[in-house]
């Protein structure tokens, strides 16, 4: 079985085993939902009030869910013992990493699909002639947040208060992400899109490549601690 085909693997088992359970999903969504609703109340939704606090805030959501699923990464091999199993098969420690990734990335990626329509719905704020760009820009932050944050859900998978450790050691690491995730927002934010939005565009594949070389690189020593 080739790298890619042991990572497919791992992907649908655990794509297959949220949507069966729908834990992570609901919760995510459940909280995404909340607080852009809490938002609404907050502010004005008119353009100039969104064009200033949108960006941030949708982050800040996509974080906070981001947060919930990658909680439950691991949550099915630490209650069942199933980490040893897939440390004794015959398959490559990063198309473990890569598998998980992906799904995290996955799960991400519907909430926030969710989460944007409701933004755009309740702050009455033109999404359409951004979209492209906003999809795009949307992918590249989530990419970022699920390779660092996965590899950091195995690491923090064994400790005692593994719920409170991963945010710990999780947001201080992706802070780059977010802040680039941000600033190309507000640059789309702006019509027409300001100046700055290439440099972050550029930085977000940089970081992206360095957050996915790295774990799986290092993926190996972590699942032997």
């Amino acid at each position: 079985m080739t790298f890619f085909k042991q990572a497919g693997a791992i992907f649908w088992k655990d794509v297959l085993t949220e949507f069966r359970t729908k834990d992570a999903l609901t919760s995510m969504l459940l909280f995404g939902l909340l607080v852009i609703l809490m938002f609404h109340f907050a502010f004005e939704p008119d353009s100039m009030e969104t064009e200033r606090f949108g960006p941030g805030l949708l982050w800040m959501t996509f974080l906070f869910a981001g947060l919930l699923g990658m909680n439950r990464a691991f949550a099915g091999e630490r209650e069942n013992d199933g980490l040893q199993g897939l440390k004794l098969a015959p398959i490559s420690w990063g198309a473990i990493y890569l598998g998980k990734m992906l799904a995290n990335l996955c799960f991400m990626l519907l909430v926030e699909a969710v989460i944007l329509f409701c933004f755009a719905l309740f702050f009455n704020f033109d999404l359409l002639p951004r979209l492209g760009w906003m999809c795009g820009i949307t992918l590249l932050g989530t990419l970022g947040f699920a390779s660092i944050g996965t590899i950091l859900a195995a690491v923090s998978m064994n400790t005692r208060m593994s719920d409170v450790m991963l945010p710990i050691l999780l947001l201080p690491i992706a802070l780059p992400v977010v802040i680039g995730a941000v600033e190309s927002t507000a640059a789309i934010f702006t019509d027409p899109p300001g100046e700055a939005l290439g440099f972050w565009v550029k930085f977000l594949v940089a970081i992206n490549i360095i957050f996915i070389t790295l774990p799986l690189m290092v993926f190996e020593y972590v699942l032997e601690e």
